[in-house]
């Protein structure tokens, strides 16, 4: 049970912090915001930084270099960027294609089987994008129409570089602990954004931004970089992989229920069937059957 509630909570922090992202990409310029999110993550974490002190070989610090690049750093980029076309409730339910793309990769890279069940899963995830793509009738606040459909395709890139992070991340689990996984490549995303986060931050008013959004701020930087990761892996030390997905479903109810709640976003019958798509997507491909339960189990 207490593994359950840390998969949970990990999803639906996830969730949140990409719906209250939406408000710090109204203050702070892209690059700044990623770069001052890694940094203070990076103090908080800093103990975290030796482990076990087990020497990493070759191997293991390209993954997790990778890990960090498509995982923090372009996901951070694309999902910043394409909150600020799109609404919170949106990116709820472009983020629920997760799970599809996650075993699609996973076939290309790890050649797992891909099953009927979860080539169903894929289709369901891409008529639930697709409904998005191509409604014009949006308004501004949730949108989806015109120039915003830049946005969605901005968090469908989101997408595939945190469905990378989770492939990546099979090989890493069984050699790093979950502590040293987060600090190191928190790490790395802080010396990839620091040459553009520096840029922007010269030509930034700091004394402008008020003090709730620098609340704000550390919270999502701690979130983003410190707990989720550290609940997730939590959660996969005794959860098989193929149930422990089920709970990517928190991700978009929690994204789209901070777009209704607190940013005052609308709930569209476009919404509702796009979201009944996806949700239907993460059900049938990460639900565990007899048969492949044990097969996905994390080493």
């Amino acid at each position: 049970m207490i593994a359950y509630l840390c998969l949970a909570a990990a999803m639906a922090i996830v969730g949140a912090y990409v719906g209250f992202s939406k408000v710090l990409v109204a203050v702070f310029p892209v690059f700044l915001l990623a770069w001052l999110r890694f940094g203070i993550a990076a103090v908080a974490m800093a103990h975290w930084l030796p482990g076990d002190g087990t020497p990493l070989d070759a191997q293991t610090k390209k993954l997790l270099f990778l890990e960090s690049f498509l995982g923090n750093f372009l996901f951070s980029i694309c999902m910043l960027f394409g909150m600020r076309y799109a609404g919170a409730v949106t990116a709820g339910i472009v983020m629920a294609a997760i799970p599809a793309v996650v075993a699609l990769l996973s076939r290309v890279f790890l050649k797992e089987p891909l099953s009927e069940r979860t080539l169903g899963a894929i289709a369901l995830a891409v008529a639930g994008v697709a409904t998005l793509a191509f409604t014009r009738n949006e308004s501004a606040t949730g949108g989806i129409g015109g120039a915003s459909l830049i946005g969605t395709m901005l968090l469908l890139g989101a997408v595939f570089c945190e469905a990378s992070y989770v492939v990546i991340g099979k090989k890493l689990t069984g050699k790093v602990s979950p502590k040293r996984i987060s600090a190191l490549i928190n790490l790395w995303g802080l010396l990839l954004v620091t040459p553009l986060g520096i840029w922007q931050a010269l030509s930034f008013d700091f004394s402008a931004v008020p003090a709730t959004i620098w609340g704000g701020l550390v919270l999502y930087a701690l979130a983003a970089s410190m707990w989720t990761v550290w609940l997730w892996m939590t959660g996969l030390k005794t959860v098989p992989a193929a149930r422990a997905g089920i709970f990517t479903v928190f991700l978009p109810i929690s994204a789209a229920l901070v777009g209704v709640v607190f940013l005052n976003e609308a709930f569209t019958m476009v919404h509702l069937l796009a979201f009944g798509f996806a949700l239907g997507a993460v059900v049938l491909a990460t639900w565990p059957s007899p048969t492949n339960t044990k097969a996905t189990t994390p080493r």
